[in-house]
């Protein structure tokens, strides 16, 4: 005799997606990683916005690389592959 195959109800999948563990994309060091990231390019603008000399060499220089670094962290942090749990 075949098995009869039913659906289960709403209750009981709401109840097995309660006791499963939610799998995020990235690791904690990928977010890590990105909010350092996030905060060099605040630090390469608020260099950049400096004082008031316009072509000085932090503003025209050092700010932009600092900028730039941040951006390359960041797509870093985000094609970084997260530690595989053994």
């Amino acid at each position: 005799m075949a098995q009869k195959f039913t659906k289960p109800t709403p209750a009981a999948t709401k109840a097995a997606a309660e006791n499963e563990p939610v799998n995020l994309l990235y690791d904690k060091s990928n977010y890590t990683i990105l909010a350092v990231s996030v905060a060099i390019v605040a630090l390469g603008f608020v260099i950049m916005s400096g004082n008031t000399d316009i072509y000085s060499t932090a503003k025209i220089v050092i700010a932009p690389i600092v900028v730039l670094a941040g951006f390359g962290l960041g797509f870093y942090a985000i094609l970084k592959k997260p530690a595989t749990k053994a």
